[in-house]
């Protein structure tokens, strides 16, 4: 149990005996502010009897004291609006985290599949070289058989004049030899 204080205090020129467990600074400076308060009130109106100057100051005080609380009603009420919302952000905050790691996993699938059909891609232009390469020799062996041919083409063609020449001149024997007959 908290030890209680003594604290003795002068309000409106009385002295007063305190019992509590605040701190002695404080309830001298709550003293003081409600002395400072009487006080205010009685030099603006001398009429006003140290009863009645007391009273209109507790009720000046209590007057503070309800706009105060009212006040810290209204700024808890706002205070728990952020904090109600706080509730619903951390469970969008995780939501959105795990749809991040998600869409973190699909980037490496996709960045797999990049990679993949990039070595794909390689593998095919290696193969389409090749393909051409063939395609060259190929080509280079068609002009050469076409070469060949034509020399060939050309060499028959000798040869067949060649042949009617031969053709010619054995009818031109057998006719001399059939007219020596």
């Amino acid at each position: 149990m908290p030890e209680k204080n003594r604290i003795n205090v002068i309000i409106d020129g009385r002295n007063f005996t305190v019992v509590g467990a605040d701190d002695e600074d404080y309830v001298k400076s709550l003293a003081h502010y409600v002395d400072k308060r009487i006080k205010n009130l009685a030099t603006k109106n001398e009429r006003l009897s140290q009863t009645m100057a007391a009273t209109l100051a507790a009720l000046n005080i209590a007057d503070e004291l309800f706009k105060t609380k009212e006040k810290l009603y209204e700024l808890e009420r706002k205070a728990k609006e952020p904090l109600e919302k706080f509730g619903g952000l951390t469970q969008e905050l995780e939501e959105s985290k795990a749809k991040i790691k998600d869409l973190e996993k699909l980037c490496l699938e996709y960045k797999d599949e990049v990679i993949k059909t990039k070595l794909s891609k390689e593998e095919q232009y290696k193969e389409i070289s090749k393909i051409k390469e063939e395609l060259e020799k190929k080509e280079k062996e068609i002009e050469e058989l076409k070469k060949q041919n034509k020399n060939l083409h050309d060499k028959n063609f000798q040869n067949q004049l060649e042949l009617v020449e031969v053709r010619k001149e054995l009818s031109e024997i057998l006719k001399l030899f059939d007219d020596e007959e």
